[in-house]
């Protein structure tokens, strides 16, 4: 058996106007991230470093922003195709570490639920599904409140 790892990124602005979509969860607050699609950070982040440990690309690649298909789309739906190309590849998911980086709103009252939702499309123990959170003590546009980034590592197997 041999093992992949894949690390992916994502940064989105955070506007008024907009709902705030965080690992499939719609959570309240004030602004929303800005993006082609429900703007989740914290999914595309997954979907990438999915896609990077599988060799697959990344989600530009498979869901541009420059089409009228993935307008508005539910990144749940992106994250199960992003799964589907993994799974044809011949992978499965081990387990996922990822890391929110926002001043506010606070995901922590959010955390079991994005867990569940994540675990549930990628067929995986909620175990295996790791979600941290962390300000940047209000430094840069993360701390001023202009945007959120996710950050995530991906252990595949070869099955």
């Amino acid at each position: 058996m041999s093992f992949r790892i894949g690390f992916g990124v994502d940064f989105h602005q955070l506007v008024t106007g907009r709902e705030l979509w965080i690992g499939g969860v719609n959570v309240p607050h004030i602004k929303g991230a800005l993006g082609h699609s429900d703007a989740d950070v914290l999914l595309h982040a997954i979907c990438d470093a999915m896609l990077g440990a599988a060799c697959l690309g990344d989600i530009g690649v498979h869901f541009p922003d420059t089409s009228p298909e993935f307008k508005n789309i539910d990144s749940k739906i992106l994250l199960k195709k992003s799964f589907d190309l993994v799974s044809a590849a011949g992978y499965r998911i081990v387990n996922i570490d990822s890391t929110l980086c926002l001043e506010l709103p606070k995901v922590k009252p959010y955390v079991q639920q994005m867990q569940e939702t994540i675990a549930a499309i990628l067929s995986v123990k909620v175990s295996d599904v790791s979600i941290k959170a962390t300000t940047t003590e209000k430094m840069g546009f993360i701390g001023r409140e202009e945007g959120l980034a996710a950050y995530a590592t991906i252990l595949l197997e070869n099955v």
